[in-house]
């Protein structure tokens, strides 16, 4: 593990806010939702230098620089599974009639003695399939290595297989994958909150980030074809 000793504004892997929205400056979204987790959500601890706040609070206000009339809903709920995802939160996404959508990766799913690997990929396609009939741009995270949780020795087997079924569903989707799995900041001593599971506001900085790059990326490779 490496010290960052780093700021938001130092930090190598962060875009101030202004630079994020011009990445974003002929973003055709205006409502964003956001569903899932608390990894969806943006849970974590504060980092000394950097905004405290969520990788998709901070995502939102970029958009809003780009489009003020944004309409933002999170109904993101720390500990849901894939199930209850679809249970409690999904209706009302769809209700809320997003443009841009971002889904989660099944990360509660695997917090189990055996994870039914073929229940999270038939949860996570159910929430693909219903996501996909809204026309928006749907996104999502693969999980970085450096969420461990010890009491599982196979953690990182389960972690690696649960991404290949994220990218998988991505790219059958033709939804942006953050894919965090080999981010240089997984090597960060403290990138992780307390818990050890969570990445603290310097790691959500960057996730938002890299957001905006993705879909920076993806308006490119759209008005380009």
């Amino acid at each position: 593990m490496t010290s960052t000793r780093l700021t938001e504004e130092s930090d190598p892997y962060c875009l101030p806010p202004l630079e994020a929205a011009a990445l974003l400056f002929d973003a055709p979204w205006n409502r964003f939702a956001v569903i899932g987790d608390s990894l969806s959500a943006g849970t974590g601890d504060p980092s000394p230098g950097y905004e405290d706040k969520g990788w998709s609070d901070r995502f939102a206000d970029v958009l809003r620089r780009v489009r003020p009339d944004l309409e933002y809903l999170n109904t993101a709920e720390i500990g849901a599974t894939t199930t209850q995802t679809l249970e409690n939160q999904i209706d009302r996404a769809l209700e809320f009639a997003p443009d841009l959508l971002h889904l989660p990766c099944g990360a509660n799913d695997l917090v189990r003695r055996e994870p039914n690997f073929e229940e999270i990929e038939r949860n996570l396609r159910r929430m693909y399939d219903l996501a996909s009939k809204t026309g928006a741009q749907l996104t999502t995270f693969t999980l970085g290595r450096a969420y461990v949780i010890p009491v599982f020795p196979d953690w990182s087997e389960r972690v690696a297989k649960i991404n290949d079924i994220t990218r998988g569903l991505a790219a059958e989707y033709e939804a942006v994958v953050v894919d965090m799995w080999d981010h240089p900041i997984n090597t960060r001593d403290d990138l992780l909150s307390q818990d050890r599971i969570h990445f603290s506001t310097s790691g959500q900085a960057v996730m938002a980030t890299e957001m905006a790059k993705s879909l920076s990326q993806r308006i490119t490779q759209t008005t380009t074809t």
